[in-house]
């Protein structure tokens, strides 16, 4: 699967989560994707939402006040897109309303369904019928209501593209709740899976990679104390966003499923069957004729009984290796 320019089968795809560090400040916006470009991601997410189709204002007003702060407009996300671009990133954002998804149709490759809405299903009706790949986060949610949510996205279109995203809906998560064993589970239900981390430091994702995760999300601030505001304190700051990367670049090497220097150690490593003595031309050869040493470039063993009593047509020096044109058909 491809998500932009990465294909989830070659490569991890890290993501930095901007998501509201921001504060709806449009220019810090645009300077935590600068950073996050300097710091190795290969996309940056921010989250998309009309306040007043996302908090009550009547039920929660404190919230809405807080949120509606950090409403960015459509015009600037179009910017901040524009400007991911520059900076080679795949530019993602999750949609909290029907409308702000209908927008971001036209600007993200893939769509973000947060765990807080994995049964908001209008507005996953929508997604799925964009055809779009979809990350979907577990959060709060059980196998079972994950299930239901691929069967009813499997009515509009083929699930073969949704990717499950384990996290724990903690902040920060606790060491001893991060559960990666999750991401085994979910690779049961979808083949792409990934994981958004809500520990502190850069351990659980660098495991989680090891686990199977394709797509690693960190929350990514300028600074852990920047405001009061509580991602930031669960963020990682440019500097240990790098170290995560270094860190996660190393394991998929170390977990690379390349075969090439395998086959070619193989022969360098592996025996081949030779002569352990001069033998003339018109010799049959016998077991006491043969000897097996490194490296495999030759008749192989196990393939001793395709020599053994045959008459040998050439002279053959001691430790030559036998071949097949040295013997009489």
């Amino acid at each position: 699967m491809r998500i932009g320019k990465i294909n989830l089968n070659e490569k991890v795809m890290i993501v930095a989560e901007i998501g509201n560090n921001h504060e709806g400040n449009f220019q810090l916006a645009k300077k935590l994707i600068k950073l996050a470009a300097e710091s190795g991601a290969d996309a940056v997410k921010f989250q998309t939402f009309l306040t007043e189709q996302y908090i009550s204002y009547h039920l929660d007003k404190e919230r809405f006040k807080k949120i509606k702060k950090f409403e960015l407009s459509y015009e600037e996300f179009n910017k901040l897109k524009d400007y991911a671009s520059t900076k080679n990133l795949i530019f993602l954002s999750t949609p909290f309303d029907i409308k702000s998804a209908r927008f971001l149709k036209k600007i993200v490759p893939a769509f973000k369904i947060s765990s807080g809405d994995i049964n908001f299903f209008p507005m996953i009706e929508y997604i799925a019928k964009t055809k779009k790949p979809i990350i979907l986060s577990s959060g709060i949610s059980n196998i079972r209501h994950i299930q239901n949510t691929i069967k009813f996205i499997r009515n509009f279109r083929n699930v073969n593209n949704v990717i499950l995203l384990h996290c724990v809906s903690s902040y920060p998560t606790p060491t001893n709740q991060a559960n990666l064993n999750k991401i085994r589970e979910l690779m049961k239900i979808s083949r792409y899976v990934g994981y958004s981390d809500h520990t502190l430091g850069v351990e659980a994702s660098v495991a989680a990679v090891a686990i199977g995760a394709r797509i690693v999300e960190k929350h990514f601030t300028l600074d852990n104390d920047y405001s009061n505001f509580r991602d930031h304190k669960i963020s990682s700051n440019p500097s240990e966003f790098k170290k995560m990367v270094k860190l996660i670049r190393h394991n998929e090497e170390l977990i690379s499923n390349s075969n090439l220097k395998n086959i070619q150690n193989s022969k360098l490593i592996q025996r081949s069957i030779i002569c352990n003595k001069d033998l003339d031309a018109g010799t049959k050869i016998i077991k006491n004729h043969l000897a097996w040493v490194r490296p495999g470039t030759g008749i192989r063993p196990g393939n001793e009984n395709m020599i053994l009593g045959k008459i040998l047509n050439t002279n053959i020096k001691k430790g030559e290796q036998f071949k097949f044109k040295n013997f009489k058909k």
